[in-house]
């Protein structure tokens, strides 16, 4: 091929994307019983996390633009797992808290960790490939966002 920089096995963008949407089909099962998207459930880490952020810290978090999560927001409002109010300091900040629906939630979503690693025993990738992964992609994460 003439163009060998251009042939999809010499891109790191391609096993990235793939092993996103691949991992986030395996999420799918367990978060349609909890009737939420995955980008829902990555809102909804964060803010079990630390109850009551505001929309700009969350979005931050998660690397994506305000206009972005809004619509997740609205939606998970519009199911009653969280609420959004202003800042009494800022009125300028809309901040997000969980409801009980929301809190609870997290008990049920409690096994799905457990449950994806389960699946990741029956193949030769361990505990700790995944990890070494998980710290080779946050460094990664960090760089690219430095070039942002």
């Amino acid at each position: 091929m003439k163009y060998e920089q251009l042939k999809l096995d010499n891109q790191i963008c391609f096993p990235l994307y793939a092993a996103s949407r691949l991992v986030i089909r395996e999420y799918q099962p367990m978060l349609d019983k909890l009737g939420i998207t995955y980008p829902q459930y990555l809102v909804l880490l964060v803010l079990w996390e630390q109850n009551g952020q505001p929309v700009n810290d969350i979005a931050k978090k998660l690397i994506l633009n305000t206009n972005t999560i809004t619509p997740l927001l609205k939606r998970l409002e519009t199911q009653g797992i969280v609420t959004r109010e202003r800042s009494k300091e800022d009125e300028r900040k809309v901040i997000v808290l969980l409801t009980e629906k929301g809190k609870a939630l997290q008990d049920e979503a409690s096994c799905i960790p457990m449950q994806l690693a389960a699946g990741m025993q029956a193949t030769d990738v361990t505990t700790e490939d995944l990890a070494e992964l998980k710290n080779q992609l946050h460094a990664f994460i960090d760089f690219m966002k430095k070039k942002a």
